[in-house]
């Protein structure tokens, strides 16, 4: 599989992705636009649906930030954040000088992208466990997949549901993050104590700030 060329995008969107070159100024754009809180029910959107309803949720960002930086010469690497709540996170993850770092959208900026600071995926995995703690959240694996592994599968431009991406991400092998019980229930419990006095906004407490992509 290769990157589509310039006449398979609208000139619309040909205009974004020129102007959006690196994983920072696309992280820009997404955390820009509105958070999909799906209120016609579930979906999982294309890169054209994205950019044409400006609106976007953590899969469907994930696919947006690999067409856009496909164009750029990244490949298209999805990672699967697994849960013990069934509550996954879907992250765009990329290269530079052998670190990694992520691209990403959520209701919590915790949770937006790296820089690509991180030696391996599994150090990068483990900088999203502290934010991904609230009640219930407590991240338990991570997978990695390429989306050329779909093959043929339009999910740069379906203006239907891509849910074979949700699917493929359930199926790839995840490496299991084991945690402590200890400095999970610590979490925990910052997180309610967090909440007993801010009833809005994300928790801003954490370390390691220095290392997100907003």
């Amino acid at each position: 599989m290769s990157a589509p060329t310039r006449e398979a995008f609208t000139a619309h969107e040909w205009k974004l992705i020129e102007s959006l070159r690196t994983p920072r100024q696309v992280q820009r754009w997404l955390s820009g636009i509105a958070y999909n809180w799906e209120p016609e029910g579930g979906s999982l959107r294309s890169f054209r649906e994205v950019l044409r309803r400006k609106t976007a949720h953590c899969a469907e960002a994930a696919v947006a930030a690999a067409v856009v930086l496909e164009q750029h010469g990244f490949p298209p690497l999805l990672v699967s954040l697994e849960s013990q709540d069934k509550l996954d996170h879907v992250i765009f993850v990329f290269q530079q000088k052998g670190l990694w770092g992520a691209v990403a959208r959520s209701r919590d900026t915790g949770l937006h992208g790296r820089k690509p600071v991180f030696r391996s995926l599994r150090a990068l995995a483990w900088s999203y466990f502290e934010p991904y703690v609230d009640y219930t959240g407590r991240l338990t694996g991570y997978g990695l997949t390429n989306l050329y592994q779909l093959g043929r599968y339009d999910w740069r431009f379906s203006a239907k549901n891509i849910w074979k991406v949700e699917r493929h991400l359930c199926e790839i092998p995840h490496k299991h993050l084991k945690s402590s019980e200890r400095r999970y229930r610590q979490l925990v419990a910052r997180y309610t104590e967090f909440r007993q006095t801010h009833t809005q906004g994300a928790p801003t407490y954490f370390a390691g700030r220095n290392t997100w992509m907003l």
